[in-house]
C-alpha cells in the first residue's frame, strides 16, 4: 500500500510504481451508514444477477430475506447506486439538458473484426466502508478491456480520461454508449467525432444494446469484487489492475473458442495490418 510519509519514495513515485493516478490516492469512497452499505451490497448482488429488478421487486426480495425496508428507502439507495427502477438495465445518469442523443447504429450489424465496435458503461462498486464507480471500454469482437477508470462521483471527468486512454491505443469504427449525461456531453462525443468515430447510443430501456459490458460487470464482481471485499481505494485500484490483466490475458472465454480476449484481439489486429 502507499505510505504518504514513506522515508525513501515520494507519493508521486509510489503512484508511478503502482500504476495509480496520484489523484486516486486521495479519493474517499462514497459514504453511507454501515446498515445502508450492507443493504446496497445485497441490492448490487441481486441487480447484477437480475438487472430487470426495479425498486418494487427489489423491495419484495429484500423483505422476503427478512430485511425491514420499505420501497422509499430502496428507491433512494438504488438512486445513490445509479440504478434507475423504470429501466431494465442500470441507468447511472440521465441525458443532460441540451445534450445530443445519437441513434443506435448496431441493430442487425454483424461484428466481425477487432476495433469495429467499442462500448462503455459505468457500474457501482461496493466496498467495505463505502463505494466507488467503475467505467470501462471494451472491444465487442474480442471482449478485450481497452481502458478503465475509477471515480468516487458520477462526474464525467473520469469517463473522458478513460476515453483518452483508450483512443491513445487506436480507434474503433463505432463507439456505443448509453444515453447517460457523461456520454452525451459534447466533451465526450466531440472527442469521438473529432477522431472520425461514429457514435452510437442505446435505446432507452434496452438492456441488451450493451450486453458485452453487462457481462463484463458480472464477471468482475463475482470473480473479484464480491470475493475480496476491498477496504481502501488504492487496494481496490490494485485489485482491479490485477483482475483486468487476468481477464484480458488469462481468462478463457467459451464464446471465443476458449481463447483469451488479448489473444483474439491481437490476432485480429495482426490480420488487419
Amino acid at each position: 500500500m502507499i505510505e504518504v510519509a514513506h522515508p525513501a519514495l515520494s507519493v508521486r513515485r509510489q503512484c508511478e510504481l503502482l500504476g495509480l493516478n496520484r489523484s486516486s490516492l486521495y479519493y474517499e469512497p462514497g459514504g453511507e451508514t454501515p446498515e445502508n452499505l450492507r443493504l446496497m451490497q445485497l441490492i448490487d448482488e441481486q441487480y447484477t444477477a437480475r438487472p430487470f429488478y426495479g425498486s418494487r421487486r427489489m423491495t419484495q426480495w429484500l423483505t422476503r430475506r427478512g430485511e425491514e425496508v420499505n420501497r422509499k428507502r430502496v428507491q433512494r439507495l438504488m438512486r445513490a447506486m445509479g440504478l434507475e427502477a423504470i429501466h431494465p438495465k442500470p441507468r447511472l445518469s440521465t441525458t443532460g439538458p441540451g445534450h445530443k442523443v445519437y441513434p443506435y447504429l448496431l441493430r442487425g450489424v454483424k461484428v466481425e473484426r477487432a476495433d469495429q465496435v467499442w462500448s462503455t458503461d459505468i457500474t457501482y462498486v461496493p466496498m467495505t466502508s463505502g463505494f466507488m464507480y467503475l467505467a470501462a471500454v471494451i472491444d465487442w469482437y474480442s471482449r478485450y478491456v481497452i481502458a478503465w477508470r475509477l471515480s468516487n462521483t458520477l462526474d464525467g471527468t473520469f469517463c473522458l480520461e478513460m476515453l483518452d486512454d483508450a483512443l491513445r491505443t487506436g480507434k474503433p469504427e463505432v463507439f456505443n454508449t448509453d444515453q447517460g449525461v457523461q456520454f452525451t456531453a459534447e466533451a465526450f462525443t466531440g472527442r469521438l467525432v473529432g477522431a472520425g468515430v461514429a457514435v452510437s447510443m442505446d435505446g432507452r430501456g434496452r438492456a441488451l444494446d450493451n450486453v458485452f459490458v453487462e457481462r463484463l460487470w458480472r464477471s468482475v464482481k463475482y470473480e473479484d469484487i464480491y470475493i475480496r471485499g476491498y477496504e481502501a481505494v488504492p487496494e481496490l485500484h490494485q485489485g482491479l489492475r490485477r483482475y483486468f490483466a487476468f481477464y484480458n490475458d488469462e481468462r478463457l472465454h467459451q464464446s471465443l473458442g476458449y481463447r483469451t480476449p488479448a489473444a483474439v484481439y491481437r490476432e485480429a489486429k495482426v490480420k488487419r495490418a
